[in-house]
């Protein structure tokens, strides 16, 4: 489990079923580690860090193409959350549709997930395992609104309108409706 508050960002490098990202955190042999938002089991520590990367894992994720990841070591128990429950478990990914800068904030936008359901106003979302707050809804996109804090400490300043992001959907709205969905006609979660 994470938070969706981003410790660090490493360059990376896919190959051959293998992620190799930087060593810029201390980690351990088997420790959980999100990259981008994807949970993953660091498998070798050299000068960088080695996960193995499964097939699902490749089809739902950016993890094959990233050149920068964001980073974020398993919360601990007894620890503050300061973002949100983030589970690791990537839905998919997303693209880039608009940045636009307003003073000193960003605001991006992306195309609608196929989880519309879990889309709304005050929402959250991870983006590249960032813990995001849904800021406006349109009918084929989403707004975030990013800080300059968030926006030099992560992998964000790097994107470019058509780039890919992962996302997971809160988990909150997703067991909500799993639970509501077919008294409501919510349909499968």
């Amino acid at each position: 489990m994470f938070s969706g508050i981003i410790e660090a960002v490493a360059k990376a490098k896919f190959s051959n079923g293998k992620l190799f990202v930087e060593k810029v955190i201390d980690v351990n042999l088997g420790d959980s580690v999100a990259v981008n938002g994807a949970c993953l089991t660091v498998s070798d520590i050299r000068d960088y860090i080695v996960f193995d990367i499964g097939e699902e894992t490749l089809k739902r994720t950016n993890l094959a193409k990233a050149k920068v990841v964001n980073l974020e070591r398993a919360l601990k128990l007894g620890y503050r959350i300061d973002g949100h429950l983030v589970t690791g478990h990537i839905d998919g990914t997303l693209k880039l549709k608009k940045i636009l800068k307003r003073g000193k904030t960003y605001w991006l936008s992306f195309e609608m997930p196929k989880e519309r359901f879990a889309i709304v106003e005050k929402g959250s979302i991870a983006l590249n395992g960032i813990s995001l707050t849904i800021a406006k809804v349109d009918k084929n996109q989403f707004w975030v609104q990013v800080i300059p804090y968030t926006w030099e400490n992560t992998n964000l300043r790097f994107l470019r309108i058509g780039d890919e992001v992962n996302y997971e959907i809160d988990v909150v709205a997703r067991y909500l409706k799993g639970i509501l969905g077919d008294r409501y006609g919510l349909g499968k979660a």
